[in-house]
């Protein structure tokens, strides 16, 4: 049966949730979405799952590839396993927006029920909603409508949300904004503010936002947070970018970040601080896209077309013996985006090596990482070790940070880059 792109969230309760591999993990039991402006349809941010063992989690809209009639299907990629605690700027659409009373085309009307529909950008949004009207002096039930969000008027949050209206408008805004456009604002914001901001956000949208910081505000969001909330953004964020900021932290702070990470998320960032912040070992990131050598070119470019992935790190497939996770088996070479464009999708990606492109050791050097990318004209590299295994790759995006000047992210962005509307970060 074909994935659906709207879906009413009271047939969703219940639905059994499954693992890419078909496993079970649990049932729906709620759908979190994120307030924003009064008018807007909200963000559908994930969905509480209720494990077997009674735990309510937390899932991601991103993890989740299909809804169907009889259940909901996950992507590959780790989910935290915490118990879900619900954030002020966040509205459980079973347990606190079904029932309300709202007015609808200018009646009376009992909210029913509401749909998720999917937009061009891979988003879930609130676009419609189920009233009920009432009529007589008795409130009897009337006719049944599907109406716009905005048709319906009525809805008070007061009892979801405490932030202040400021607050509720930058949020509006920043959901339109790039990452880097709403880091440029938050260093602006009084510190007040922006903590308001950052409580408000979700763990991912947050992360997107710290990896854009510059390195003070980083550090001064991440020891606002508590401790718990600043270890799920840790892993919310590139891991990369996760071992740069520990860095700037203190030993002591740094060791219980990352003890209350889970070991999952930790385990690469650990890898990650065992080399200098200066050389391809510090700057690349642990999670490349990796095959083995009978994988085919459809199945590499189903993985470079994964939209959590940076656009630098899908420029290029790593073909490996097993394991695929790094550190790899024996590396065998790459299969750069452009090839594997031209050619058939049944090919072998073993028949499209480039085998001649040189790599990289972990203690290179900024200088030498420069004149590699600039000698071979990627944008992105492999990084072997001694028994030449691929453990990482670094992107020419992080060397970059490395060599503009302090204060780069703070001088501003040419007018033409501000301001341009996504409401998906590539990750």
């Amino acid at each position: 049966m074909a994935a659906v792109t709207r879906v009413f969230v009271a047939r969703m309760a219940g639905l059994s949730v499954f693992g890419p591999d078909g496993e079970s993990i649990g049932r729906v039991r709620d759908v979190v979405a994120g307030l924003s402006a009064r008018r807007q349809p909200p963000r559908v941010l994930g969905l509480v799952v209720e494990l077997p063992t009674r735990r309510r989690i937390f899932v991601p809209m991103l993890r989740v590839t299909r809804i169907e009639a009889g259940a909901v299907t996950l992507t590959t990629g780790s989910v935290n396993l915490r118990h879900f605690h619900k954030r002020p700027n966040e509205l459980l659409v079973l347990g606190q927006l079904l029932d309300a009373r709202v007015v609808a085309e200018d009646a009376s009307a009992v909210l029913i029920d509401a749909a998720l529909e999917q937009t061009r950008t891979r988003d879930w949004r609130l676009a419609k909603l189920a009233v009920r009207e009432r009529t007589g002096r008795l409130g009897r039930r009337g006719p049944t409508k599907v109406l716009d969000w905005d048709q319906v008027t009525g809805l008070d949050f007061a009892q979801v949300t405490s932030k202040p209206q400021g607050v509720q408008q930058l949020l509006a805004m920043f959901d339109t904004m790039r990452a880097v456009d709403v880091a440029s604002t938050l260093h602006e914001l009084p510190n007040k503010r922006r903590y308001e901001v950052a409580e408000a956000l979700d763990d991912d949208r947050l992360a997107d936002v710290v990896e854009e910081l510059p390195e003070d505000d980083q550090k001064d969001l991440l020891g606002y947070l508590d401790d718990q909330r600043a270890a799920d953004v840790l892993e919310a964020m590139n891991p990369d970018d996760a071992a740069d900021l520990l860095t700037e932290l203190s030993e002591v702070d740094k060791n219980r970040l990352l003890e209350m990470m889970k070991p999952e998320e930790s385990a690469p960032v650990k890898r990650l601080l065992a080399y200098s912040s200066d050389t391809a070992g510090g700057l690349m990131t642990p999670e490349p896209v990796v095959v083995t050598p009978d994988a085919t070119i459809a199945e590499a470019l189903a993985m470079a077309r994964n939209p959590d992935l940076p656009i630098a790190v899908a420029s290029a497939v790593f073909v490996c013996r097993p394991p695929t996770a790094t550190p790899t088996g024996p590396y065998l070479g790459c299969v750069h985006l452009q090839r594997m464009l031209r050619e058939p999708p049944s090919t072998l990606v073993a028949g499209a090596l480039d085998t001649d492109l040189a790599t990289l050791p972990p203690d290179a050097p900024l200088a030498e990482l420069t004149r590699y990318f600039a000698a071979y004209n990627l944008v992105c590299g492999p990084v072997l070790d001694d028994q030449e295994h691929l453990i990482g790759a670094v992107t020419v995006d992080d060397l970059l940070d490395h060599l503009l000047p302090g204060g780069w992210r703070t001088s501003g962005l040419p007018d033409q880059e501000q301001n341009q509307p996504t409401t998906r970060e590539a990750r």
